[in-house]
């Protein structure tokens, strides 16, 4: 190839290579910004804004959800007992089910004054006076589904957290699932059901949140999680 040609050539070569080459950095870049962004919004997705997943909410907790009165149409956590009794979901489930506020409330003896009421449903009573055990059995032995308990001493210490319920170290046992309510949600639950003169609540339990983005769970607004 003569020196003319090659000065004619080489030139065009070069340019294009370095078409070439900066399309091949264009993409490259490209493919990295793509990539960023899905990582990024993929983690957004998952983890929310504050980096908090629905797995880390739940994590080993119960939730229902009360459909009737519409006041009370929020989803609601539970702590499910420690050591005894069934299990939500397995011992106990329904979408339709009756929460029903139990009279005497302490549940420590199994003469309820609503016993018709609480049979082959959940009853909602509250904390002292006897061990968790206890009222769960009291529940048990006039028919109960299941039993949920709720603080109503707001001076007391522990009022804002979610009480660990233990055996008692008895020799006795129940097979009816029980859980521990927030005790400003069991607050609020018994005093709308007695301001609307109702007797209950229907509700959905448990509720499966697995697939259910944080943001997207229907919270009471008065008990941030």
């Amino acid at each position: 190839m003569t020196r003319h040609a090659l000065s004619v050539v080489v030139p065009q070569v070069l340019r294009i290579w370095r078409r070439q080459a900066g399309l091949h950095f264009v993409v490259s870049t490209f493919c990295w910004f793509t990539l960023i962004s899905f990582v990024w919004c993929g983690a957004n997705n998952l983890h929310m804004n504050d980096g908090v997943r629905t797995q880390d909410i739940i994590a080993g907790d119960v939730f229902f959800e009360i459909l009737e009165p519409s006041a009370l149409e929020y989803t609601y956590r539970l702590r499910p007992a420690k050591d005894f009794g069934g299990t939500f979901g397995i011992s106990y489930k329904s979408p339709q089910g009756k929460l029903v506020p139990a009279i005497p409330a302490d549940a420590c003896s199994a003469k309820f004054e609503n016993a018709d009421e609480l049979e082959g449903n959940i009853a909602l009573v509250e904390r002292g006076h006897c061990s968790f055990l206890t009222k769960a059995i009291n529940v048990e032995a006039i028919g109960g589904a299941a039993i949920i308990v709720t603080e109503y001493d707001t001076e007391i210490d522990d009022f804002d957290y979610y009480i660990e319920m233990v055996h008692d170290n008895t020799d006795r046992d129940t097979d009816i699932p029980a859980g521990f309510l927030h005790g400003k949600n069991g607050i609020i639950i018994r005093q709308t059901l007695k301001k609307m003169n109702l007797p209950y609540a229907i509700v959905n339990i448990p509720v499966n949140l697995t697939f259910i983005q944080p943001h997207m769970i229907n919270q009471p607004p008065w008990l941030p999680w």
